[in-house]
């Protein structure tokens, strides 16, 4: 990058907050996919106000600018594809406002998540998403890219919780969009369009969320079950039975072997499948609701449901969970982990499927999530030396997002798209899904200046197949 540039970026947010060394510029060059670009500056701009002049410049000297957040993404969503300056915006992480007459906060885009519940559920409120990487995870990731996590079988996702945006425009310009009100219905909703926008539509720099109050109780359940197929149904026949978890984990064999090996707490290596439930809000309805659904569970096939014993149990549940993308890892150095979701009801035919599909391409398929939801990671796991294997594990790819649509789901629940599902963007969307956002890019961002390479700015498209 010219220097006069890089001198312009150093007058705009201080030259103490300009990276240039090839050390630095590595840092900032990958995310959770473990692909490498890298950018040629990194910038740490603190405000709209030197975003906004940032942006202007590079119009100006035409360079791709990428925000970033934690860089947690699997979708490679904050890779400098293209070089440019990486804008990271972990400066701006102040919680400006907790509005308790209201249930409303006004953040900064690099609060960090868990920072940010910690803090409202010490006030008796409730901030809702938690996605496996809350710990280091940003909110303006999490917006960006419309974060889920296992409590969105009962309460939703990022999106359901953001009432109001300040964005600068790729161009420059700053709008705000949304309001501190429930309800808002004034033209169109901007809020909901940047949202899950990756990046490419604008920089988030303030984010207005709601909150709700902190749910009085919650009890953890485990169900252990023989075969696959029976805790599928059992997530079924607990939504059929209008019992809706706050969350509903679910576990594979493999997974469960993975997590024993790595933690060693006992878990039951032979079980077919594992539940992972929890039920929350008043306590007086609680052990109702935990008894229903270990009912449910044993009459499906289950061997045995577990209730935890106290809080401390709970936590060691939840580490169990929480360790399944680690431990899985002795089964393979590289992982293609895929975050594919079908309507609740289907979940036992996507299990069914993939299954068929790790035989027929002799892969080692380790599946687990947000089964609540519908939400399945399917982690295929090879070793990275092994060329055949990885031909063998991308066809599968193809065929697993076949057998999600056919199955009218969507390929993508919580990932978001990136570089790595751009090719298969437009086989859920459709040929005018795809010329409608294009359309809207070209509008907002008439140079391709913010985050380009992303979504559906690709070359490569991958040929759409029925699944058989």
């Amino acid at each position: 990058m010219d220097a006069d540039v890089i001198n312009q970026l150093a007058r705009i947010v201080g030259e103490e907050h300009v990276l240039t060394s090839i050390e630095d510029r590595v840092c900032y060059s990958y995310d959770a996919t473990n692909q490498q670009y890298r950018p040629d500056v990194v910038v740490f701009p603190d405000g709209a106000g030197e975003i906004s002049s940032v942006l202007k410049l590079a119009n100006e000297k035409r360079f791709p600018v990428v925000p970033r957040g934690a860089g947690s993404g699997f979708t490679g969503g904050s890779l400098p594809v293209r070089g440019g300056a990486a804008l990271v915006l972990t400066r701006m992480n102040r919680i400006l406002e907790i509005d308790e007459n209201n249930l409303v906060a006004v953040v900064e885009p690099g609060v960090v998540t868990a920072d940010f519940q910690n803090k409202v559920e010490k006030m008796g409120l409730f901030y809702p998403p938690d996605p496996a990487s809350l710990a280091y995870s940003t909110l303006g990731g999490n917006v960006a890219e419309c974060a889920g996590g296992p409590r969105a079988t009962k309460y939703g996702v990022t999106r359901d919780y953001v009432l109001g945006l300040e964005v600068v425009l790729p161009t420059g310009g700053v709008v705000r969009t949304g309001s501190r009100t429930v309800k808002s219905v004034v033209g169109y909703d901007l809020t909901r369009l940047m949202v899950g926008s990756e990046g490419t539509l604008g920089v988030i720099t303030r984010i207005v969320l709601r909150l709700i109050p902190l749910p009085e109780a919650r009890k953890t359940l485990i169900g252990i079950f023989p075969l696959m197929g029976q805790a599928a149904q059992a997530v079924s026949a607990t939504i059929r039975s209008r019992i809706i978890p706050s969350t509903m984990e679910f576990l594979d064999n493999a997974a469960i072997r993975s997590v024993e090996d790595y933690l060693h707490l006992g878990l039951p290596v032979e079980a077919g499948a594992l539940l992972l439930i929890e039920v929350d809000g008043k306590t007086e309805t609680l052990d109702r609701e935990a008894g229903q659904i270990e009912s449910i569970c044993m009459d499906c096939g289950a061997e045995r449901v577990e209730v935890a014993r106290d809080d401390a149990h709970a936590q060691d549940l939840w580490k169990m969970r929480r360790s399944v993308s680690a431990s899985i890892l002795k089964l393979g150095n590289m992982k293609i982990n895929e975050d594919v979701t079908v309507p609740r009801s289907r979940v036992p035919d996507l299990i069914q499927g993939v299954t068929e599909l790790a035989r027929k391409y002799r892969l080692n398929i380790v599946n687990f999530g947000h089964a609540g939801d519908g939400n399945i990671h399917v982690n295929i796991m090879v070793d990275r030396k092994d060329t055949d294997a990885i031909a063998r594990a991308h066809k599968a790819v193809d065929e697993i997002f076949g057998l999600v649509l056919k199955l009218e789901g969507t390929i993508s629940g919580e990932h978001g798209i990136g570089i790595t599902k751009a090719p298969y963007m437009s086989w859920e969307t459709g040929t005018e899904g795809m010329d409608v956002m294009r359309r809207i890019k070209q509008a907002l961002d008439p140079l391709n200046i913010l985050n380009p390479g992303k979504m559906f700015d690709r070359t490569t498209t991958a040929v759409h197949h029925e699944s058989g």
